[in-house]
């Protein structure tokens, strides 16, 4: 069977706190993506193991992915002795904090209760989710969600009109784990993201614009100037509702106009960028 596992963006993201086992206490609002990695998946029904490849040049070690903790844990948990054989055709970028690896966990997860006709609680299946990384239980419903805690209490919000989005890589990702492990280090900005989440569902983009928040923005930026550079290029551009995702270190910028943003992929595709063109997802597939 293939598989669809669909990128996220943070339009707003607050480092609440940190927690004596490792983890954050974060507030979001994320906004799922028509911009998906494809993934087959196979059981293999007289196998001992399971197989995992990717096509990405720079994931050449699939036994640690994310992917292979979320077999690893689900089958901890409900005890099948089934295995897989696993190929993942890598669109989402990676290093750029928006969730392709997740999203794939995710993803997997999904065809495991479908494949194996696994039945379980909702709440269960979200503890699940949530032991194999923060953003595995948003990206299990694919929805625009606010998402609080480490990531396992979700609710809904309704987008009053969905937005072309224009991703722009940066040359350098950034990992994860070294942009949190630099935020704890200094004191962050924080915000509240009510009059966001109002304006979504109004459709008042102007205050979209103002209320889009990152506290991770300047932990980021300067570890990646260029993060910098990017936003102030799309600002210039005319682009409003612009923000950098996650833990970076992509920059996207939100649009309804579609003509202007497809003039402007063209011309930052010119400038030897890794564009990215794509829509929020109105449809969970």
């Amino acid at each position: 069977m293939y598989l669809k596992a669909f990128a996220k963006i943070n339009i707003y993201l607050d480092v609440v706190s940190s927690r004596e086992d490792g983890y954050h206490n974060l507030d979001m609002v994320m906004l799922p993506l028509e911009l998906h990695d494809s993934i087959s998946f196979n059981v293999l029904p007289y196998s001992t193991d399971s197989y995992i490849t990717c096509d990405h040049i720079d994931i050449q070690e699939t036994k640690y992915n994310l992917i292979n903790i979320a077999i690893n844990k689900a089958r901890d948990v409900y005890h099948f002795d089934k295995h897989f054989a696993i190929s993942v055709h890598k669109e989402i970028p990676i290093r750029a904090g928006l969730g392709g690896g997740s999203s794939n966990a995710a993803a997997i997860l999904r065809a495991l209760y479908d494949v194996l006709k696994i039945k379980d609680k909702n709440e269960n299946k979200n503890t699940l989710a949530k032991s194999i990384g923060a953003d595995v239980p948003f990206c299990m419903v694919n929805k625009p969600m606010r998402v609080q805690g480490i990531g396992e209490d979700l609710s809904p919000i309704k987008l009053h009109h969905p937005y072309y989005v224009l991703i722009i890589m940066p040359e350098k990702g950034l990992s994860t784990k070294h942009v949190f492990e630099e935020a704890d280090k200094i004191n962050l900005k924080h915000s509240s993201p009510e009059k966001l989440i109002k304006a979504l569902e109004d459709g008042d983009d102007e205050i979209v614009a103002k209320e889009m928040f990152n506290s991770l923005e300047d932990v980021s930026i300067a570890l990646v100037p260029e993060i910098q550079k990017i936003k102030e290029m799309l600002f210039n551009d005319g682009l409003k509702m612009v923000l950098m995702s996650g833990s970076g270190s992509a920059v996207f910028a939100l649009s309804t106009d579609h003509h202007k943003i497809m003039k402007l992929a063209k011309k930052y595709d010119k400038l030897n960028y890794d564009v990215y063109l794509t829509r929020t997802l109105t449809k969970n597939e």
